[in-house]
């Protein structure tokens, strides 16, 4: 018998969420059955997208039950097997984060669909926890937003907010790699300090300018081609008012308002998008991933190549799992939060 230890919901919260909204209970495993394997976690990931689904309403995403261990990425690694496909010592992904460990028919949860599907990982040398970073679900939403739903193309000028965190890094660095002058916005001199290191041409410390709309104006004199929406509020109505025609926006996420109550109030230029054309599209990243085999060769090839770099904050052990969650809406995270679980 094992025991582990998981994070539940514990409330729906209202505005910001706190540590009462979530509960840590144990709970004990038992030895795999047939066709069945048990795996440790290792590695698990916090994400914005997370607070969507503490909502109870229709989603992309179905919402997290309450007093039920939640759910997100995570590695882990096998280490007990009834399944002959899987060997204990190998490396898994998974949607079963939020807990230390778990047990799961493969076969039968693959049939079930996406959301529990076990992965083995080939790790190429690399960190395990890569893979839920740059070379995971935050790297691939930064590959399709600009590649495909942004279409960056030559001269483009690309402006990027929430560019320090752990899709926003990775945008700007593909739109590097690719030749264009890139513009992050990001919060706090650290931040500032990994952006000018990766080769961001201007960076705006949003807390430190009173002003988004006219920072942006006066660093892209010319205008902007695309935008990377990441935020929301104030960087959107900056991004609209310095888009030159036929801008496009890839509307990614808008962390400012996933704890605002209520109705957001919207930027109040759009009418602008009209008179200039432009194009705000907003994506979800699983419904891309026919890219994937082209995602991989070419991160490959910059890692390879040392022209990527990446950050990562960690915190340690799944009791401080909602920290880690809650840390994400300060802006306390320096790339991909994660949580380090053995």
């Amino acid at each position: 018998m094992t025991v582990s230890r998981e994070i539940r919901l514990k409330n729906r919260p209202v505005g910001v969420p706190t540590a009462s909204d979530f509960e840590l209970a144990s709970v004990d495993l038992a030895a795999p059955g047939p066709g069945e394997v048990q795996v440790k976690n290792l590695w698990m990931s916090v994400d914005p997208y997370m607070r969507g689904r503490m909502y109870d309403r229709p989603s992309y995403s179905p919402p997290f039950e309450l007093g039920k261990a939640m759910q997100g990425g995570a590695i882990g690694q096998i280490v007990a097997s009834h399944d002959p496909d899987y060997a204990v010592g190998d490396i898994v992904s998974s949607m079963f984060g939020w807990r230390e460990a778990f047990n799961l028919s493969p076969k039968a949860m693959a049939a079930a669909g996406p959301m529990g599907a076990l992965t083995k990982i080939d790790t190429h040398g690399l960190p395990p926890q890569t893979f839920l970073g740059i070379l995971g679900m935050p790297g691939m939403t930064a590959y399709t937003g600009l590649l495909r739903i942004a279409a960056l193309k030559d001269g483009d000028v690309v402006f990027v907010s929430a560019a320090a965190g752990a899709v926003g890094s990775i945008v700007c660095q593909i739109a590097k790699i690719k030749g264009h002058t890139v513009i992050g916005s990001a919060g706090g001199p650290e931040k500032v300090a990994f952006l000018k290191s990766i080769g961001v041409d201007h960076v705006i410390d949003y807390k430190a300018t009173p002003d988004v709309v006219a920072e942006l104006a006066k660093v892209a004199p010319k205008g902007i081609d695309v935008y990377f929406e990441n935020v929301g509020g104030v960087h959107l109505e900056a991004a609209i008012n310095s888009a030159r025609p036929f801008a496009r926006m890839a509307l990614c996420g808008m962390i400012s308002q996933y704890n605002e109550p209520g109705t957001p109030t919207g930027p109040a230029n759009i009418i602008q998008a009209v008179g200039k054309s432009l194009r705000l599209e907003g994506f979800i990243v699983s419904n891309h991933y026919d890219l994937y085999p082209a995602f991989v060769k070419d991160m490959a090839a910059w890692i390879g190549a040392g022209k990527l770099k990446w950050e990562e904050t960690v915190e340690e052990g799944i009791e401080h799992a909602p920290d880690a969650f809650l840390k994400l809406f300060s802006g306390q995270n320096l790339g991909k939060m994660l949580v380090k679980l053995a």
